[in-house]
């Protein structure tokens, strides 16, 4: 496709801009009234202490709904949660082709399987090292090392220049998985000219590599074979690398091991399907697990962050069916903290200590974890590499942005570009700049149901968390008179004891009936200016007594 007078390349993040998670990235090529679009990634991010009962975000798609008549389909990157965790719940807004490499494509459908939408998607899958022809975008898959099996990033070719993409990635000399940087196809993208580079930003503030999936491997056994009793090993499912040297290590030291956890069996079951793991031995079930010897098993567990609902947390609780740890018994974590994740993990840690496990962290034994995040060294390599025009950081909070933006102006790359989520960057032609905002946040799932990010459910659910709850029933009848109450129930409000408790509820009682005996010719006639007046009444008096404004419920019952 030839360029015309009016074309313009842009990019476009509505996630993982300023933020680290919930990946969602558009490319648009053509004039501003008739662009046409791909997608990179549609992630999630995860629920924390500040939205509570929310447990999955998404990237809000209001820009890309609104002209899913010009997306050409959506390329996925790698198979982790912030990149493809978001397509199963949006894609019946786009209903675009879904274009994936085998094992990605393996995890998809199995998302899709469950939301009911696998006979509906098309899913394309790509070979390593192939190619995607969508309009104006030629993409050609460049293999990269991350910690999950096929990282792949992007050469998106155009008329206007071309774009590498680098999705999530690291130089691993010895990956275990998957072969290694494919530093040849970047090099040569280099000499055939890189107008842009949009590059992950996560560990730009640590200096040197991000190290080796070999070196934890030899970590791994060293630390297992000095273990006795049960052992369990928390890591991300969705490092199968980790998962990978976890089983060689327990095998190495005569152990077998027993999978707890979903997720844990959806990955290996994902991985085999791409000829992985195929000469380990099969994994053991709950009840064999429990009839060998303490030391010849070992426990490969979801739920490093804490996670509520997770196999560690459960152990940590005894509520776990089958798994049961105690003094003698041993817990790694094969893992790093994720940022926000904090009290949930110690509150893990803190109930395992109780019951007299042993833990084993990466601030305890430094190599039993690598990140799956290029550090400076690997950065500064990526950039002699590809010598890109345009450097445009994304996968970062603010500081990450910039501080990678400062990175690239020291390795003199010409342009520096720091997008938020929702502004238009326009890569080509002329210099890289913002011409353009357009609407960006996040849309909640909330017990399955997707709501807005402000919704009145989550706003109320805060605000009752915060200031507590007040029931008020009254009883009237057909000419307004009380016949019963008004009675009050308080929910999350502190009282002395039980005696100021009945004080209190009998004060804000008299100040609902206050209120209703206030109300004058019309209003006192329909229940909802009632409630209004009464609600109205008890929030002020609770603030009096309080200091707070809890939320209160009002109703009016006629006989």
């Amino acid at each position: 496709m030839a360029k015309t007078q009016n074309d313009e390349l842009v990019f476009l993040p509505l996630g993982g801009s300023n933020e680290i998670g919930m990946n969602f990235n558009l490319y648009g090529f053509g004039p501003a009234h008739d662009r046409k679009w791909i997608v990179v990634d549609l992630g999630v991010t995860f629920g924390d202490q500040t939205t509570p009962g929310v447990e999955v975000i998404l990237p809000d798609p209001a820009f890309m709904e609104e002209n899913a008549h010009r997306l050409l389909g959506i390329v996925l990157t790698h198979a982790h949660e912030d990149h493809i965790g978001a397509v199963a719940h949006l894609w019946p807004r786009f209903k675009a082709p879904i274009f994936a490499t085998p094992f990605t494509a393996f995890i998809l459908r199995e998302k899709l399987r469950e939301a009911d939408l696998l006979d509906e998607a098309q899913i394309t899958e790509v070979p390593l090292g192939g190619t995607i022809e969508l309009g104006p975008f030629k993409l050609e898959l460049i293999t990269l090392t991350h910690s999950i099996p096929e990282p792949n990033g992007l050469a998106i070719r155009t008329p206007l220049g071309t774009i590498l993409h680098t999705g999530d990635w690291k130089i691993d000399p010895d990956p275990l998985l998957g072969g290694p940087t494919d530093i040849d196809a970047i090099r040569k993208l280099g000499d055939e000219g890189v107008l842009a580079m949009v590059c992950d930003s996560t560990n730009v503030f640590v200096d040197g590599h991000a190290g080796s999936e070999a070196d934890v491997r030899k970590a791994m056994i060293n630390l297992i074979g000095s273990l006795k009793g049960k052992v369990a090993v928390a890591c991300f499912a969705s490092n199968v690398a980790r998962m990978d040297s976890v089983i060689r290590a327990a095998e190495a030291n005569g152990r077998r091991v027993c999978l707890a956890g979903r997720s844990m069996h959806r990955m290996a079951a994902a991985a085999k399907s791409v000829g992985l793991m195929q000469d380990i031995k099969p994994f053991l079930d709950d009840t064999e697990a429990k009839h060998l010897p303490e030391n010849a098993v070992l426990y490969l567990c979801t739920g490093s962050q804490g996670e509520a609902r997770a196999a560690l947390a459960r152990i940590a609780e005894g509520t776990h069916p089958h798994v049961n740890l105690n003094s003698g018994d041993s817990v790694v974590f094969s893992s790093r903290v994720i940022p926000g994740n904090e009290i949930p993990i110690r509150n893990v840690q803190n109930k395992l200590t109780e019951r007299g496990v042993r833990l084993y962290t990466e601030r305890d034994h430094p190599g039993i974890h690598v990140s799956g995040h290029p550090c400076r060294d690997e950065l500064a390599e990526m950039y002699a590499w590809a010598r890109p025009t345009i450097a445009v950081p994304t996968h970062g909070e603010r500081r990450h942005l910039m501080e990678h933006a400062a990175f690239a102006r020291d390795l003199q790359v010409p342009q520096q570009v720091t997008p938020r989520n929702g502004d238009m960057v326009r890569l080509a032609p002329g210099r890289a700049e913002i011409i353009d905002e357009v609407q960006a946040g996040r849309l909640y799932v909330d017990a399955g149901v997707v709501t807005p990010e402000n919704g009145d459910a989550l706003r109320e659910r805060r605000h009752a968390a915060f200031n507590g709850v007040l029931a008020v029933s009254v009883v009237l009848d057909e000419r307004g008179r009380i016949v019963s109450g008004p009675q009050v129930r308080a929910l999350g409000l502190p009282t002395e004891d039980e005696d100021h408790l009945d004080q209190v509820l009998n004060e804000l009682a008299d100040e609902a009936e206050r209120a209703l005996k206030r109300l004058k010719g019309d209003e006192a006639e329909f229940d909802e200016s009632i409630e209004k007046a009464i609600s109205r009444g008890v929030k002020k008096a609770s603030q009096r007594i309080w200091g707070r404004r809890p939320v209160v419920e009002t109703t009016v019952l006629r006989i």
